[in-house]
């Protein structure tokens, strides 16, 4: 019996359903029994794009719910108050961020595993060539309308009282390539390494001379845990039919972790409407914050923008010659999620689940390529603390020379890969890039009032890139994964297009 592909490779009865079950889940309709008319087309779309219909919803209510009640009474919501709003928002966000450890463990020794050396060799090349060319672009995009517009001249912006952190840019980078070995992995799931300066008696003393305290702090190490998945992977697929009953087990996780996943996402409409509800109903003053970075806000805004809905799409456009705003369309259940839980990571089940089913990404690439995008790919990040920098030097009045900002883009660039396994990853990483040009620690605090919500637009910016990534890379494989056995995991084929009507 062929299986559903058509690869003549046999399936079990459980498979097989399973199969059905999930291809219906996006192709509820047979090419012959398409809806004739306008209502039955109506009804089709509604019932196909649910989900996604009720979590835009979810943001839509979360902001209209934020303002009523602020406006319900003159006094500020107390910190408890806010927690009771949010309590509901932050379950959802525990159990997306519960799935993300089993799920990129699984995802890429399964990928890679199943993969032919030489191919996933090259995937591998041509994701990281994609993601540096993004990055690199993203940045310059930054700095040319940062240093075009302005935001920083004439702003009225003020630094906060918060204390700032002692954070070297050295130190900062060494821990990256630290936390990429974990010396324990038990341990990597719940802590990572940090070197931090210890002030010493003497505050006179210049900062390379302070005691370095090593230390572990909470907070999954996400990339030690992905280096330690790719490189089993690659064993596993070099040790040919000895290594076939481990990467059928994690073939199996993988595909109960996905299934868990379509449970919890159907949550999603509820659990972003709280947590937009309770961030809403938390902020200061709207008047205050606008008047202060109006123009700096409105800077970030424009320049993602640009970069998401124009750059990486024209880019995706450019190397497969297919229409990238369907295919980002298809990605909106993702994106409504990345906006709402402010966390690429947590968003990366329902991504993985968007690539796979309307998109029909091989599941081979999407698990290999989306992990580590969420992990290293951070366009909209890098973007923002470059533009971020150079407004706090204008604000300042510190005139860049041509070689500082030159400087700030590769600092940007390389804390945008660092940020993913960091706590606080915008605080932290900022620091290092105004460390670049001589910038006070504190003076980061000058745009946290905004950091939430400008946090929330480059997190879906981060997960566009990711998705479009996986994309071109899928194109660009497809001979390649048409000679390999077919993956039992692969849902619609590597280059099947959706049929939802949007």
């Amino acid at each position: 019996m062929a299986d559903a592909d058509g690869t003549g490779s046999p399936l079990s009865g459980a498979e097989n359903q399973g199969r059905i079950k999930e291809s219906s889940t996006y192709y509820p309709q047979e090419p012959g029994k398409r809806p004739k008319t306008a209502r039955q087309k109506v009804k089709s779309c509604l019932r196909h794009n649910a989900l996604t219909i009720l979590t835009v919803c979810g943001v839509v209510g979360g902001v209209v719910l934020g303002i009523i009640l602020r406006n319900s009474r003159e006094e500020k919501w107390t910190p408890r108050e806010i927690m009771y709003i949010n309590y509901l928002g932050d379950l959802f966000l525990r159990m997306l961020k519960s799935l993300i450890l089993p799920l990129i463990i699984s995802s890429l020794v399964s990928a890679i595993g199943s993969l032919d050396l030489s191919l996933s060799g090259k995937i591998g090349a041509r994701a990281i060539g994609y993601y540096m060319v993004t990055t690199i672009c993203a940045v310059i995009l930054g700095i040319i309308l940062v240093v075009s517009i302005q935001p920083g001249v004439g702003s009225s912006a003020r630094e906060s009282t918060r204390p700032a952190q002692n954070v070297s840019t050295v130190d900062t980078l060494m821990d990256l390539v630290r936390n990429m070995f974990p010396p324990n992995l038990v341990l990597a799931c719940i802590s990572q390494h940090r070197t931090e300066p210890k002030p010493p008696e003497n505050e006179s003393l210049p900062m390379e001379e302070w005691e370095l305290v090593q230390k572990e702090v909470s907070g999954t190490n996400i990339l030690g845990l992905v280096v330690f998945a790719t490189v089993l992977g690659i064993t596993l697929g070099k040790m040919g039919p000895q290594a076939k009953p481990l990467l059928g087990f994690f073939e199996s996780l993988s595909g109960a972790m996905m299934l868990i996943t379509n449970w919890v996402i159907w949550l999603s409409p509820i659990g972003v409407l709280f947590l937009v509800a309770s961030k809403i109903t938390e902020m200061k003053s709207l008047e205050e914050v606008v008047s202060q970075l109006g123009m700096y806000f409105l800077t970030v805004l424009i320049a993602l923008s640009i970069h998401g809905l124009l750059v990486l799409p024209g880019m995706y456009f450019l190397l497969t010659k297919k229409n990238p705003y369907r295919y980002i369309s298809n990605m909106a259940e993702a994106l409504v999620t990345a906006f709402g839980t402010s966390s690429s990571s947590a968003t990366l089940p329902i991504a993985i689940s968007c690539l796979e089913g309307p998109n029909g990404i091989d599941s081979r690439v999407s698990r290999f390529v989306m992990p580590i995008g969420a992990t290293v790919n951070m366009d909209g990040t890098a973007l923002y603390e470059a533009i971020a920098a150079i407004f706090i030097a204008q604000v300042r009045k510190v005139s860049l020379s041509f070689g500082q900002l030159i400087a700030i883009s590769i600092t940007a660039t390389a804390a945008s890969i660092g940020a993913a396994g960091i706590p606080q990853a915008g605080l932290v990483t900022m620091v290092m890039v105004l460390d670049t040009v001589r910038l006070p620690a504190n003076d980061v605090f000058l745009i946290i009032a905004v950091d939430w919500l400008l946090d929330r637009f480059r997190t879906t910016v981060n997960v566009i890139g990711d998705s479009l990534g996986a994309g071109i890379v899928n194109h660009l494989s497809r001979n390649e994964l048409t000679m390999l056995p077919h993956h039992p995991q692969t849902q619609n084929g590597a280059d099947r297009h959706a049929t939802t009507s949007i």
